[in-house]
């Protein structure tokens, strides 16, 4: 691709995100991500939101009731915002994005980050696996089609979220103090926490959007132009999952029940489950297919990380298990996004 510079651009053109819009600024990754721009000072947020929702978005942001199935009222509300977030919740139905895409290309939008928070969904292997992860590409071709910039963010599951979602994610049942290991438990897989994908997506949307000139050498968002963007917080087992949550909680091994079972017949178990109706198992089978042996979860090894180009922290694997534990503590249900 031909090198683009911000002294080239019509008049008109300005080389910085100021206004974006999120959709989806009280979930689960929404709302860091939301907190976290807000925090630069640098952008102004608003929040699409479906009328009658009782989702809370965090203060400071404006909130805008839509009706996903107009797309009138979408495009006045995209009106004047040059990027749009999108983080959907799994009980969305499936063509909301498409709906949201179209009406962004209408509104004008420049970019857009779609709703792909979690594993390398470039990896064929991975988007090739009987998941809903090959659709990335016809998404990204729409986007691009449209006239839209994208970039997504790749950070593998969310850690605290993960180890409090039951067995059939990282295979805690943290009630019962028992484990299930993907075959022997030390696959290593990435893995980030929800603050650091709010951090990653703050700092892209605050970059410069292309270079001034062919002499300017700053880090801008153009390098991350309709391409992914990796990070990750931790590269772990399962079995260093259940240390560092030992060592939270003071427990010890003695008093879990830990069992194995093949990542290939979780995953296969899983897909099974969601041909029969049940949906849940789509969870069993996107986490057990990450624990594959072959190194498909560890896309630090095979892509690299931009977490140096972001300049994001170091982070400490027991604060966020800690974390985790009082998520667990209170409650916390990420199917009603609750606690």
């Amino acid at each position: 691709m031909t090198n683009q510079y911000a002294k080239d651009q019509p008049a008109g053109f300005s080389n910085r995100i100021q206004r974006i819009a999120i959709v989806g600024a009280g979930g689960t990754v929404g709302k860091p991500i939301t907190e976290e721009l807000l925090r630069t000072g640098q952008h102004s947020v608003t929040a699409l939101t479906r009328i009658g929702s009782t989702s809370q978005v965090p203060a400071g942001v404006q909130s805008i009731a839509v009706d996903y199935d107009d797309e009138a009222s979408l495009v006045r509300a995209l009106q004047g915002q040059d990027c749009l977030v999108i983080s959907l919740s799994v009980g969305t139905p499936r063509d909301t994005q498409s709906k949201l895409l179209q009406a962004a290309s209408q509104a004008g939008i420049r970019h857009v980050m779609p709703n792909v928070w979690g594993c390398d969904v470039t990896h064929p292997p991975l988007a090739d696996s009987g998941l809903n992860w090959g659709g990335f590409r016809d998404l990204v071709a729409g986007i691009e089609a449209k006239g839209m910039a994208w970039t997504a963010l790749i950070c593998g599951f969310w850690y605290e979220h993960s180890l409090v979602l039951g067995p059939s994610a990282f295979g805690f049942d943290l009630s019962a103090k028992k484990l299930i290991l993907n075959d022997d438990g030390n696959t290593k897989v990435n893995v980030s926490t929800l603050a650091q994908c709010g951090r990653a997506v703050a700092t892209l949307l605050s970059l410069p959007v292309l270079p001034e000139d062919e002499q300017d050498d700053q880090l801008t968002m153009n390098r991350w132009r309709n391409k992914p963007m990796y990070i990750s917080d931790f590269l772990l087992t399962q079995r260093d999952m259940l240390a560092s949550w030992l060592r939270v909680t003071g427990d010890t091994a003695d008093r879990w029940t830990i069992e194995q079972e093949p990542s290939q017949s979780r995953y296969e178990r899983g897909l099974e489950s969601v041909k029969q109706g049940d949906h849940a198992g789509l969870v069993l089978a996107m986490y057990s297919r990450v624990f594959f042996p072959n190194g498909d979860g560890n896309y630090e090894q095979r892509q690299g990380l931009d977490n140096d180009l972001l300049q994001l922290p170091t982070e400490d694997l027991d604060e966020h298990t800690r974390e985790a534990k009082l998520m667990f503590d209170r409650g916390y249900n990420y199917m009603t996004n609750r606690n």
